[in-house]
């Protein structure tokens, strides 16, 4: 198929923009291949600029659980807009989507607001080191939690050796103090603690993975880390930037009854607008800057255009109890039929799911890590992903990212996608 339109836009964006993209995984290369050009998008839908309409299950990488263009949400951006767009000065918004959010996440007194996933993650490890007095921090091979320096690190050459930068610019100084455990792996993190006894600031975890695929804690997990912690006098960190807002109104804590120390925003916060935040406990918030010694800053935090949009998608979560019902209820359809059609051509696969996140993997072993998520069948993903693509269905482009489904899918939708998998399933 000739993406005529989108080709040529991507050879002029090449010329100034690195790899034509301003993020790595829209450029294909881990599929082949052109990345298409959105020219616009409404409910389910996004339409390229070539004019062929998709249904999709990108959702802006989780954060369009209503949909895209949203009506309550554009509707409230179009108004601030007209009084502004930045002050760079407090605003009575920010305190609204502060007071909401606070009430409906569990264990959290305060929250922060700022621009990014990223931003969120780091400031949240700055604050644990802070609280605590102590240095290093563990996070899991898999997990993505932005591109700070401190989380951009591979495995050592051993279980308890120290990590090794997987990205020039990141210093060995860095690397020293981020230990990499495996995901879904207790063991693992317990031999790790016992080895760093009384230096381990904080453990930084997607308590659902959706950067390795989408990939659910394994049971007891969490709450063994829970337990380390507690032992240890170390902070949980959850990186709920996929899934706070998603999975349920309190996000994973709520959804598996397990407790954070410290709570990473991203995406639905936003209602699609650049934003992130982090909250915790008045007793550990209260180091922030400018309360406390630990030093955080952005021009643009609680910006009243993103504060809008977030707000407005946070009153329709918290109002409609519906959401994350039929949001699971869609995601479990779509499963049990690409489950049907792929398992009757005989393909090989794997599919993770939980809540409105699901992923497939073309391999004969249960995703519970990394390592076994590697395992898939790149070639076949490939295969997977165009034949797709071809049939006007939009998914990752990557093995290695979750789906995300909106409400606005109707079964339709999903009745379309489930027969396109089904064809594409015969050339597998």
């Amino acid at each position: 198929m000739e993406y005529k339109r989108s080709s040529a836009l991507f050879a002029e964006a090449q010329k100034v923009i690195p790899g034509g993209v301003n993020s790595p995984v829209r450029a294909f290369k881990a599929v082949g291949g052109t990345p298409i050009f959105v020219k616009e998008a409404k409910g389910a839908y996004i339409t390229d600029e070539d004019g062929k309409q998709y249904i999709e299950y990108i959702n802006s990488w989780g954060p369009m659980i209503l949909g895209h263009a949203h009506p309550p949400v554009i509707d409230a951006v179009v108004e601030k807009a007209k009084k502004g767009t930045s002050f760079g000065m407090p605003t009575e918004i920010e305190t609204k989507i502060a007071e909401l959010a606070v009430s409906m996440v569990p264990n959290i007194d305060m929250i922060r607001f700022v621009n990014s996933g990223t931003e969120a993650c780091m400031s949240a490890v700055r604050l644990a080191r802070g609280y605590t007095g102590k240095d290093k921090i563990i996070k899991f091979a898999g997990c993505y939690h932005g591109h700070s320096d401190a989380f951009l690190i591979q495995a050592g050459s051993g279980a308890v050796t120290f990590g090794s930068p997987n990205s020039p610019g990141v210093t060995q100084g860095t690397a020293k103090d981020t230990l990499l455990a495996r995901f879904n792996d207790l063991e693992h993190v317990q031999e790790i603690v016992a080895k760093n006894e009384g230096e381990i600031a904080c453990i930084i975890v997607e308590p659902v993975a959706g950067n390795m695929g989408c990939i659910p804690p394994v049971e007891g997990f969490l709450e063994g880390l829970r337990a380390v912690c507690d032992a240890h006098n170390i902070l949980l960190v959850f990186d709920e930037v996929m899934t706070g807002f998603r999975l349920a109104k309190g996000g994973v804590q709520e959804l598996l009854g397990v407790n954070a120390d410290i709570i990473c925003f991203g995406k639905v916060i936003g209602g699609g607008l650049p934003v992130g935040a982090f909250a915790s406990r008045k007793e550990i918030m209260s180091h922030l800057a400018p309360l406390g010694p630990v030093y955080q800053a952005g021009t643009l935090s609680g910006n009243p255009l993103a504060m809008a949009a977030g707000l407005a998608m946070l009153q329709e979560l918290n109002e409609r109890d519906d959401v994350f019902t039929s949001l699971t209820k869609k995601t479990m359809y779509l499963h049990e039929g690409m489950e049907k059609v792929l398992s009757e051509a005989g393909v090989t696969y794997q599919i993770n799911r939980i809540g409105s996140m699901i992923s497939v993997h073309f391999c004969d072993e249960p995703v519970v890590d990394f390592a076994s998520s590697a395992k898939g069948n790149n070639d076949t993903f490939k295969k997977f992903f165009h034949g797709l693509l071809e049939r006007g269905i939009y998914i990752a482009p990557s093995a290695f990212e979750s789906w995300f489904l909106s409400d606005a899918l109707s079964y339709e939708d999903l009745d379309k996608t489930i027969a396109a998998v089904k064809e594409v399933a015969k050339e597998l």
